[in-house]
């Protein structure tokens, strides 16, 4: 699966040519080197030490594999009875002197076990590195956003301080030709004032934004700036029910279906200790005083391994059928956040589209409309900047909207770890993961 792509088709801040006509000339040109979002992904992947941890991990996981398959060692053994005693065996004429080989035979299959525990586990590192690794790359999608949330506030300041330097310029004109009196004025310029503020605040955010994303790859002083994007872009995706389908393969169901195998692995291994292995023995003694040898050979089995190892099967049946349990509470859990982040996204569109279309076409006609008003001295300087602000507001609020449904769409992208844009799966589609 290519995570790059499918999180970056997911998150859609792309630059396009509503980008240009949402953030004109506003957006100045970044001194730095631009950061797209799959550049970000591509750091985060390549140097995060989450990731690299499953290196070592593996290579711990394969070492405990090789050590559960090896077998019982065999024992060499010497021994010396009848010697250095008192009397006839006071030295060594009648010192008996064996020498044997040990061994334990395993019976039950606990070699198969143990080798199919330890690859279950190794199984398991590979789900559990693609969890971590979604979890990663909507972390750095948060805080991708949270730049590009700051870059959109500045070009929304920057609207606000045109459109309050006009309201300046024009409460000036009718103060000098004493039509309006200086309070006008002065309320005018402490708007400005406070539009100016605001952009000073989003630059401070957007660079306290762009040092969180590069701490993700240990990146200390940030020599980019976050790519120009429309953050209002928000594609339509499938419903609710393709995407409850998508949660049957998501990284956290795979991860119970490997942790199913690692316990049919320890239930199969606890069943194994339930038959008693035999241990055995193989020597020749010396007889020192008669200079002859002898075959020495024992087999013994310890007792009772059947009602020992009962509460252990015990144990490992329980675990197992919690796993069912288990699985069914993560379903609910699953599939209850997949509808709630869903319908966000869906609400959200539509309030984002519903302003663009509807809201904010209407109040830039009252605006302008207004400031030819307030020239002729047909309105007062107060509805004229109360339409201003009224603008700069829904605009503001048609971003919180729009950020909130990137958010969900970054959450049902974790959840499910699929592309959810039908251009992105077909660009996944044969594709190397």
């Amino acid at each position: 699966m290519l995570l790059r792509i499918a999180a970056f088709a997911v998150f859609a801040i792309a630059p396009c040519a509503h980008a240009q006509a949402w953030l004109p000339d506003a957006v100045p040109a970044a001194s730095n080197e631009p950061l797209t979002l799959d550049d970000a992904f591509e750091r985060v992947a390549r140097s995060h030490p989450d990731l690299r941890l499953f290196g070592p991990r593996s290579e711990a996981l394969l070492a405990e594999r090789d050590f559960a398959t090896l077998r019982p060692p065999l024992r060499a053994s010497l021994d010396i009875e009848n010697a250095l005693g008192s009397g006839e065996a006071s030295g060594f004429g009648q010192a008996e002197v064996t020498l044997s080989l040990a061994g334990v035979f395993e019976r039950g299959g606990k070699l198969d076990a143990r080798r199919t525990l330890a690859q279950s586990r190794i199984d398991a590192l590979a789900v559990l590195r693609e969890a971590q690794r979604l979890d990663l790359l909507a972390e750095v999608a948060r805080r991708y956003l949270a730049a590009q949330s700051a870059r959109a506030e500045a070009a929304i300041a920057r609207t606000d301080i045109e459109q309050r330097k006009r309201t300046v310029a024009a409460a000036s004109q009718r103060l000098q030709a004493g039509a309006s009196p200086e309070s006008v004025v002065l309320t005018a310029q402490a708007a400005l004032a406070r539009a100016e503020l605001a952009l000073a605040r989003a630059m401070q955010l957007q660079e306290a934004a762009q040092r969180h994303l590069a701490a993700l790859w240990g990146e200390r002083e940030p020599r980019f700036d976050v790519a120009a994007g429309d953050p209002l872009a928000l594609p339509a995706i499938d419903g609710l029910d393709a995407l409850a389908d998508l949660l049957q393969a998501s990284p956290e169901l795979k991860q119970i279906a490997d942790e199913r195998r690692i316990r049919e692995a320890r239930l199969q291994l606890a069943r194994s200790e339930a038959a008693p292995d035999i241990d055995w023995q193989l020597g020749v003694r010396r007889l020192q005083d008669t200079g002859d040898t002898a075959l020495v050979a024992g087999v013994s089995m310890p007792l009772g391994r059947a009602r020992r190892a009962q509460p252990g099967i015990r144990a490992a049946e329980a675990e197992l059928a919690m796993l069912g349990i288990e699985r069914e509470s993560r379903d609910v859990a699953l599939y209850a956040t997949l509808a709630e982040a869903h319908g966000r996204y869906r609400v959200a569109r539509l309030e984002v589209e519903r302003t663009r279309a509807d809201v904010l076409p209407r109040l830039a006609r009252a605006e302008t409309a207004a400031e030819r008003a307030y020239r002729a001295g047909a309105v007062s300087y107060l509805e004229w900047s109360q339409l201003q602000s009224d603008t700069i507001a829904a605009r503001r609020q048609q971003l919180a909207v729009a950020l909130d449904a990137h958010r969900a769409l970054i959450e049902l992208q974790r959840l499910t770890g699929a592309p959810l844009l039908a251009d992105a799966r077909a660009n996944a589609q044969g594709t190397e993961p």
